[in-house]
């Protein structure tokens, strides 16, 4: 048989295939602006509601400027790996300041998010171990465990009884990682830490917290979920990435000292890539200075993602309780997130369309997220457009 037949007779490309048919096909919108609140998409001026910029820095001038005069002192990439020739002293200043403000003994970088995941998970688990994670874990998560040749077990969403069951059924002889989104990225919830750090204690694990979704969103100071619930030393790995918050392009793992020398010294992922581009660095030093010295961003973001959850709680659409700038609304159904995405679009909103396997069959969504400076009549207007786009779709 063809090796190449199953390009094109696979389910998902045949779902594409029926939505450009359809003129509801919702992926590769081409942006010819940078990230803001409002942006030029496909042509079309468009308020932004689906983006993780969520401290709205990707257009701030210093974190842009710390860009350009990086590229006119470095060039514009490094032209090998950390472990050889790859590493700059901006790469280490990156680092030690990460884990002075995370409160840890060590930093360490990667290129991209996803790569981190596989670079710290790859490293830290081996065949003799076990991975213990939640359901709905990021898709980097669910590969780093593949990579790594651990046994892993998946315990339903949040469920801490059915983690316990896990925990109790692991041999005594294996070594444990519970590793959990601290901000699941699809619905905006959050992990039950505070059960998690107990559960870990009663059976000997470890864990690590995939933070993507939680630095400069949760806890006073934007340290992320572990802050947000006052155990910032019962963590044992966070990790996190440049791409959201700080406004920039790789991740980072931050944990004890020699944890970051063992994962630099044996994880494949980090010695066999290139690093970071001096540009991607000082942008991420930049942000995270902001950050730093501007912990207000984050009230800001907080207040105007509650104003947008009550404003569509009072027109009545229906969303899950919680406290991140990520708001789910339910669609169900695959065409019809299509369509709504497609309604708001040519009404002014972009939102992300959400279908399996990213959600679970027949729990498509459309993923709205915030950014600290939205302002009050952006979301007056945003969820007016959605309230009335799943009018039309209920009455259809």
């Amino acid at each position: 048989m063809d090796l190449f037949k199953k390009c094109e007779t696979c389910e998902q490309i045949e779902q594409v295939k029926a939505a450009r048919a359809k003129g509801v096909y919702p992926y590769f919108k081409a942006l010819s602006t940078g990230q803001d609140t409002e942006v030029l998409m496909n042509g079309k001026k468009i308020l932004m509601i689906g983006s993780n910029n969520y401290l709205g820095l990707t257009s701030h001038p210093e974190v842009i400027e710390a860009g350009v005069v990086a590229i006119k002192k470095y060039g514009s990439g490094c032209s090998g790996s950390r472990f050889l020739n790859g590493t700059l002293d901006i790469h280490v200043a990156l680092e030690k300041e990460l884990a002075e403000f995370l409160h840890r003994e060590a930093a360490m970088t990667f290129s991209t998010g996803f790569q981190t995941n596989l670079g710290i998970v790859s490293a830290i688990a081996g065949r003799n171990d076990v991975i213990v994670g939640d359901k709905e874990n990021h898709a980097s998560i669910y590969d780093a465990c593949r990579l790594s040749y651990a046994k892993l077990l998946r315990y339903e969403h949040r469920d801490m009884e059915d983690l316990e069951k896990i925990l109790a059924s692991i041999e005594p002889d294996k070594g444990i990682l519970i590793v959990t989104d601290g901000v699941f990225s699809m619905t905006g919830d959050i992990c039950d830490l505070p059960n998690i750090v107990r559960l870990a204690k009663k059976y000997g694990a470890r864990i690590m917290i995939d933070d993507a979704h939680g630095l400069g969103v949760l806890g006073a100071h934007g340290r992320g979920t572990a802050e947000h619930f006052g155990l910032e030393d019962q963590v044992d790995i966070l990790m996190g990435t440049f791409s959201k918050s700080l406004a920039s392009l790789g991740g980072y793992m931050a944990a004890s000292s020699k944890v970051v020398e063992f994962v630099r010294h044996v994880s494949r992922p980090f010695i066999f890539s290139a690093s970071i581009t001096p540009a991607s660095v000082e942008c991420a030093r930049a942000a995270l200075r902001i950050l730093s010295r501007e912990p207000e961003r984050v009230a800001a973001l907080h207040n105007i993602s509650q104003y947008m959850r009550d404003g569509l709680i009072n027109l009545g659409v229906k969303i899950i309780k919680a406290q991140t700038p990520i708001i789910p609304i339910y669609t169900y159904q695959d065409e019809k997130t299509f369509l709504a995405c497609k309604m708001l679009f040519e009404r002014g909103v972009y939102v992300n369309p959400v279908i399996s396997p990213a959600t679970p069959i027949g729990q498509s969504l459309l993923r709205t997220s915030y950014t600290a400076t939205h302002t009050k009549a952006q979301m007056d207007f945003a969820m007016k457009q959605i309230k009335e786009v799943l009018d039309i779709l209920q009455n259809a």
